[in-house]
């Protein structure tokens, strides 16, 4: 790389720095703020691409340029340690930010989009050089492909409840067939206390949806609810009602079970402790095997663990009572509404799961967002001010005697 091209490149980061040099606006309450919007926007390189940085490659830049001034953003020799003659410091910082943010990304993946962004060339550098640098990366930086499964324990209630669900067992209902039972709860991860559980006949979001509403609703909203990536807890319903409620949701990584092991560890008490000694000729509905699972919980809540120091799960979580922080009651029901979005017909209606419903008739022909109750008893369409107007049936013969409003058209006639 010539002089020229040095500086080039050097003026080429100072362009991307500046504002933070000379201080930054409102717009930016921190400079990470500005790292990561700057990142976002991308940059004109000297011959014409444009090309987005990272966050860490920009402040790194800005580090430097605190440091040393201009001169620091010039390119210049670099120790051999961990690097590569062949691969620039940006290249380098590229790679070291898509192995970061993608670990099982291959050294071939990364690569070929090195190539495919224009960061580097057939020609400038092979997968060898490549995969050559990752792999001496990983030594500098003593970094492994194991992943850390240390125990951990949240230090305060109601940070984390973790959810899932378990098959139960089999019962025959009193029309003689036999019916699989799922279980479903949520654990709060500091004090092992179950805050919310019951059985249905299905494994789905409204099931759970129902075990965090009654779990809100005793013991207030978690910082943060714990879940896998299966399609009950994964999706947009899921998404819209922590939002409302004032919570935010992970996911576990896949093949990571000791980010979930309480809940788990607590199932397998559960089917040695109450399904081992079930009878399920005692029990012909679900009422009867939902009144047995509480007297169960009930009284594993008040026992003795011994991870606890001496506390049952429901002392520990009460020990912390400052930290439940309830919702009102009148806003539970409208945080637990599914919403989805429809077009209104013409004559104002709309169908929802085979059901026809009529909607005033200043939304005829409009896209509308709807909410509504897992039951359809309740259902809602959200006005332009967020408040919600609720919706009937369709009522065709009752519309027939409605009395409509007569349009005069010039010259006073009707």
């Amino acid at each position: 790389m010539d002089q020229e091209t040095k500086h080039d490149k050097a003026l080429m980061r100072y362009s991307v720095i500046a504002p933070a040099i000379l201080g930054l606006s409102d717009e930016y309450p921190t400079l990470a703020a500005f790292f990561r919007d700057a990142s976002e926007k991308g940059v004109v390189t000297p011959d014409g691409k444009r090309k987005i940085y990272s966050p860490q490659t920009i402040e790194r830049w800005y580090r430097e340029y605190k440091l040393g001034g201009f001169e620091a953003l010039i390119p210049g020799n670099r120790s051999d340690i961990g690097k590569s003659r062949k691969l620039d410091e940006d290249v380098q910082e590229r790679i070291r930010y898509l192995k970061k943010e993608y670990p099982r990304m291959s050294a071939t993946d990364i690569y070929l989009k090195l190539i495919k962004d224009g960061d580097i060339t057939k020609n400038e550098a092979s997968l060898s050089t490549v995969n050559r640098f990752i792999k001496n990366q990983a030594i500098v930086e003593r970094t492994t492909n194991n992943q850390d499964m240390r125990r951990y324990e949240r230090p305060h209630i109601n940070e984390v409840w973790c959810g899932d669900s378990s098959v139960g067992p089999y019962i025959k209902l009193e029309d003689g067939r036999k019916h699989r039972v799922y279980i479903i709860a949520l654990i709060d991860d500091a004090s092992r206390f179950i805050v919310g559980i019951d059985v249905f006949f299905n494994d789905n979001f409204i099931n759970l949806m129902s075990v965090i509403k009654s779990a809100v609703a005793k013991y207030g909203r978690p910082k943060v609810f714990n879940f896998d990536n299966g399609s009950s807890y994964r999706n947009k319903q899921m998404d819209l009602l922590v939002a409302r409620i004032g919570s935010v949701v992970h996911y576990d990584q896949p093949y990571t079970p000791t980010q979930k092991a309480k809940i788990e560890r607590w199932f397998r008490t559960l089917k040695d402790q109450w399904m081992a000694t079930l009878n399920v000729n005692d029990f012909h509905s679900l009422d009867e095997l939902r009144e047995s699972l509480h007297a169960y919980v009930q009284k594993y809540n008040q026992t003795v663990h011994s991870s606890l120091k001496g506390m049952s799960p429901q002392q520990r979580y009460f020990s912390e009572s400052k930290l439940i922080h309830r919702l009102p009651e009148d806003s539970i029901d409208k945080c637990f509404l599914l919403e989805i979005e429809r077009k209104v017909s013409s004559d104002s209606v709309i169908t929802i799961d085979h059901i026809e419903y009529e909607v005033d008739y200043r939304f005829a022909k409009q896209h509308i967002t709807l909410r509504y109750s897992p039951d359809f008893k309740d259902i809602f369409i959200v006005e332009a001010d967020g408040t919600l107007t609720p919706i009937r049936l369709l009522n065709k013969t009752e519309n027939a005697f409605v009395k409509r409003e007569k349009v005069k058209l010039c010259g006073g006639e009707e």
